[in-house]
């Protein structure tokens, strides 16, 4: 499953929401699995968007058909888009499924390591960290992936709410950094906090 992720600064919020919403038509792509995002937390005016395709084929399929057709509804209302895409490896809460209609927030962390270090880090992630974020009772369901440099990792976790998230942030986060050996796995970690735009969500 391919994931894709999309950051934008949104200039004209009316005409951006307007357009997000016609990205509707994606539903009746081949190979297309869900999309939804939102506003972040802590930039604002800044925009994260997600969508799950069933394969890189499909998905590059619909970029080369029916991309820009959608696309141009957009156009003007946001600037500076960074687009990554990601190969599922494995589920942060078993049970994984693409969809977004019961998550309030998101959280998104993205992460290179060391070249070296990347199979240590992602079993880490398996053996440490998802154990921790399945454990709390907010969180919903989340996804670890790779990118094609294979040094480059996305944790997407989806929480019911913001107060469910700060329940596990404030626990025992700083153990579990020293238990998985995080540091000398990480050469840099970006991450952000997303509320939920409903009406976006495909």
């Amino acid at each position: 499953m391919l994931v894709k992720w999309i950051r934008c600064a949104v200039v004209d919020r009316v005409g951006f929401d307007r357009g997000q919403r016609k990205w509707a038509g994606l539903l009746g792509e081949p190979g297309f699995r869900a999309q939804g995002g939102g506003w972040s937390r802590a930039e604002p005016g800044v925009v994260h968007l997600f969508s799950f395709w069933e394969s890189r084929a499909l998905y590059d399929s619909f970029m080369a058909r029916s991309h820009d057709r959608l696309a141009a509804t957009q156009q003007g209302s946001f600037q500076d888009a960074r687009v990554r895409l990601f190969e599922y490896r494995f589920d942060v809460k078993m049970g994984f499924e693409p969809r977004f209609h019961d998550a309030d927030l998101l959280r998104v962390a993205h992460t290179r390591v060391h070249e070296e270090r990347a199979e240590h880090f992602a079993l880490m992630q398996e053996k440490v960290w998802n154990p921790a974020m399945a454990g709390s009772p907010g969180m919903l369901r989340g996804v670890f992936a790779q990118a094609e440099s294979e040094s480059e990792f996305l944790v997407l976790s989806m929480w019911k709410s913001a107060a469910e998230r700060a329940k596990y942030r404030t626990e025992r986060v700083e153990r579990l950094a020293l238990r998985a050996q995080t540091g000398a796995d990480i050469a840099a970690i970006t991450g952000d906090v997303i509320d939920m735009e409903p009406s976006w969500t495909v």
